[in-house]
């Protein structure tokens, strides 16, 4: 089972979101992804959140409310509850905007995910780990990003600059727009973290 969480970012490209949800995946709205859910016809399994941001939301059965001075954002919270649920991978929407603090904490919970993507209007974002396969189409930009340190032993396939066990370091832009030469690539790594983001622009 798969868990989509809809946050209270921007969301401007209602139908091109609405078309990465699937009818059997449990759909957590994370306070104020209420909204958008709203404009969506999506009805959410669970709200979760201080509920400061939601609004006519008493329609949902499954709430859990947090008060508004806690540790964690409601999406972090989602996320946790997303894992209790032994979900097999996260899907995140509505995680990135104009508060840059949030889009930045936001990309980082895709850490607490085995398996997860964070979507918004124009990219995918995923966490390399260990082995990605990104499905896209031949000419979109792929670009990989060192995070907390130097990415090590890279590998790709299927696109047009290939990395052959190699080093980007951590503050070099080096993996910046990397182009898919085929309608699905592979990144591997032996060594840290990257971010792999996906610009869904061909």
């Amino acid at each position: 089972m798969r868990a989509v969480i809809i946050g209270n970012g921007d969301i401007k490209n209602y139908e091109r979101i609405k078309k990465k949800i699937q009818n059997d995946d449990l759909i957590i709205c994370a306070d104020g992804g209420y909204n958008h859910a709203k404009k969506m016809n999506i009805v959410p399994d669970v709200l979760i959140g201080d509920f400061d941001s939601a609004e006519d939301f008493e329609e949902v059965k499954n709430r859990m409310e947090y008060p508004v001075r806690k540790d964690f954002t409601d999406g972090e919270l989602a996320v946790q509850y997303a894992n209790e649920q032994n979900v097999q991978s996260i899907c995140l929407i509505g995680m990135t905007g104009d508060r840059l603090d949030h889009t930045i904490a936001d990309i980082m919970l895709l850490e607490k995910c085995s398996s997860g993507v964070l979507i918004d209007d124009n990219n995918e974002i995923y966490l390399l780990k260990d082995k990605l396969t990104i499905h896209g189409q031949c000419g979109q930009t792929v670009s990989i990003i060192p995070i907390f340190g130097d990415a090590e032993g890279l590998r790709t396939r299927g696109l047009e600059y290939p990395l052959k066990n190699e080093t980007l370091h951590f503050a070099s832009t080096r993996g910046i727009s990397n182009v898919m030469t085929d309608d699905t690539c592979e990144v591997t790594i032996k060594k840290g973290l990257a971010l792999v983001i996906k610009v869904d622009k061909v």
